[in-house]
């Protein structure tokens, strides 16, 4: 009649409580945690402070703090643009800046009502000097206003359209949020004298199988190609999956879960890398004051993660048993879905930097007057053709070969 399992290991490894974990998988019983001492209040620990085991606490990694002063000195006094900021990335991302002396914070978004959540965030915490955009970085004028209208320092640019079947279905709305909304902010900062535009990319846009990563990686190409410009430093973070953001497995798996199951999985063997949101954007606000202009940086992901295997975890941790009480049920990878994920292409080798979870790619220098070019005759298709709007994304990355998907057609006829 045992319910709950207590693990009291001091800071015990990922790599054991895993252990102890898949030791227990056939019992119907939750397993809790004590935490560690130097986290009980006044030397004692409290009840409240033993809590169940958490899917990240499995990833058989160390998490990563950073207190970073050259973060405080960075963003200290500084104007700072937020896009995307009701999204899961963005969102963290104003959090964490939040806890810096900024002089002014504009959180950018077109979802009103999740932007009014990060608004009424931002009141809880009493942060202060900060402006809520509702707009939508597609427009043009409307962007010129926003820039005219503050004297931004800092761009943090996480606003993309990032899920992969959907763009799949709709490579012009990609195009259009990816590619063309990034110019535009990327063109604005240079003219409106921005000192740094740090972006947010992905591991989709390594070798791309499909739209989604290909229009990053195309936007990746343009900002390194916007940095010999003028005095605007264009960085860009590259990493893999954030536990628990919008639209992730981890909240569709407990939904499922919650629903009874099945859990649904593409693949028996798909892998993918995981790092939690605080960590993800600590890393990404690190790695742009680091920046120096045209580096990608990429990060520590730890080890990959079998999906399947984090599907009998989570089902366990829920106190419930694998496939008595929920089943997995492998339904097909989607269109444009990898197995795997790559942090860096074959080409690129990375370099050090000071924090040994950040880490610079060495990517070969694009032929910018073309590539220019051909991105801003990209940005312009109309809607009507999908197929000749895919065939000029893999111009621009050669590299993109698409899987599982009905453009596969495109890399036969090239």
């Amino acid at each position: 009649n045992i319910k709950e399992i207590i693990v009291s290991i001091q800071n015990v490894k990922p790599y054991r409580l895993i252990e102890i974990v898949d030791s227990l998988v056939s019992l119907p019983v939750k397993v809790k945690v004590v935490p560690p001492v130097e986290k009980w209040i006044d030397g004692n620990l409290q009840i409240g402070q033993i809590n169940e085991v958490k899917i990240e606490d499995l990833l058989n990694r160390n998490p990563i703090k950073i207190d970073n002063p050259i973060l405080h000195k960075e963003l200290n006094d500084k104007v700072i643009l937020v896009t995307g900021a009701a999204g899961s990335i963005g969102g963290e991302i104003a959090m964490q800046i939040g806890n810096y002396g900024y002089k002014h914070v504009i959180l950018l978004d077109q979802a009103e009502s999740a932007l009014y959540e990060l608004q009424q965030e931002y009141f809880r915490k009493k942060y202060k000097n900060f402006s809520i955009e509702v707009a939508d970085i597609r427009n043009v004028q409307r962007m010129e206003s926003i820039f005219d209208n503050y004297d931004i320092d800092i761009v943090f640019h996480a606003a993309a359209y990032k899920h992969v079947p959907l763009m799949e279905e709709s490579p012009y709305e990609a195009v259009r949020v990816n590619i063309f909304g990034t110019r535009i902010l990327m063109d604005l900062a240079v003219k409106y004298g921005v000192e740094k535009f740090v972006m947010v990319s992905t591991d989709k846009a390594v070798n791309p199988t499909n739209v989604m990563g290909a229009t990053k990686r195309v936007a990746e190409i343009y900002a390194n190609c916007m940095n010999i410009l003028d005095k605007t430093k264009f960085v860009t973070t590259r990493f893999g999956n954030v536990l628990g953001s919008n639209g992730s497995v981890i909240p569709l798996f407990k939904k499922q879960i919650a629903e009874g199951g099945p859990i649904q999985v593409t693949h028996k063997e798909i892998t993918r890398y995981f790092m939690t949101i605080s960590e993800a954007c600590s890393l990404v606000l690190e790695a742009g004051v680091m920046g120096n202009g045209g580096e990608i940086y990429v990060f520590d992901m730890g080890e990959s993660v079998r999906i399947y295997d984090l599907a009998r975890q989570m089902i366990h941790l829920s106190g419930l048993k694998y496939p008595q009480d929920i089943d997995i049920q492998i339904v097909g990878l989607r269109p444009g879905e990898k197995l795997y994920e790559e942090l860096l292409s074959n080409k690129e080798n990375t370099l050090p930097t000071y924090n040994d979870k950040i880490m610079i790619a060495k990517v070969d220098k694009a032929d910018c007057t073309s590539i220019k070019e051909k991105i801003i005759e990209l940005s312009e298709l109309n809607d009507t053709d999908k197929f000749a709007i895919v065939s000029k994304i893999k111009v621009v990355v050669p590299e993109f070969i698409s899987n599982n998907s009905e453009f596969e057609k495109l890399d036969k006829i090239s």
